[in-house]
């Protein structure tokens, strides 16, 4: 009708909960705080941080880059009457109309108590350019690599 809904979360890592790192409840309402609404063109992707406080007053730095994805319109439109002979109208009635292409927004969340924008910027733009380019990689080991990093002892092996 509108074109407005709700957003809904699709995938999560870590999928459970971390004891000392709830996920935040509500995320969803705010990746897009004028509401998720269709389109009929295709916006350019879009990146902002943001800073969450909870409850104990720590800080929770939440970096969202959305972008546009062609959807399927829900219901083909009728003309409208116009004036025309009843028989017109009901060859007219029955022919639906094309509806125009429309665009939904869908949105990467990186939530960390860090501050890194650039960082975040990046690496939410890696994940956006495997998942357009429909690259054969496993979106769990490109998580996992992002957030895994070695530190090497002072003075000892690299």
């Amino acid at each position: 009708g509108s074109g407005d809904g709700q957003g809904q979360i699709l995938q999560r890592f870590p999928e459970k909960d971390w004891e000392d790192n709830p996920f935040p409840q509500g995320i969803e309402l705010f990746c897009q705080p004028s509401g998720w609404q269709l389109f009929p063109e295709r916006n350019p992707p879009t990146f902002f941080v943001a800073v969450l406080t909870d409850i104990n007053s720590e800080r929770h730095y939440c970096a969202c880059f959305t972008f546009w994805e062609a959807v399927e319109s829900p219901q083909p439109q009728s003309h409208a009457r116009n004036g025309k002979g009843e028989e017109e109208e009901e060859e007219e009635a029955s022919a639906p109309v094309q509806p125009a292409q429309l665009f939904a927004p869908k949105s990467l969340v990186l939530v960390s108590r860090l501050d890194h924008a650039e960082v975040f910027r990046n690496s939410l733009g890696l994940i956006y350019t495997i998942y357009v380019d429909g690259l054969s990689v496993s979106l769990e080991n490109v998580i996992g690599n992002l957030l895994t990093c070695t530190i090497p002892i002072t003075g000892g092996a690299q």
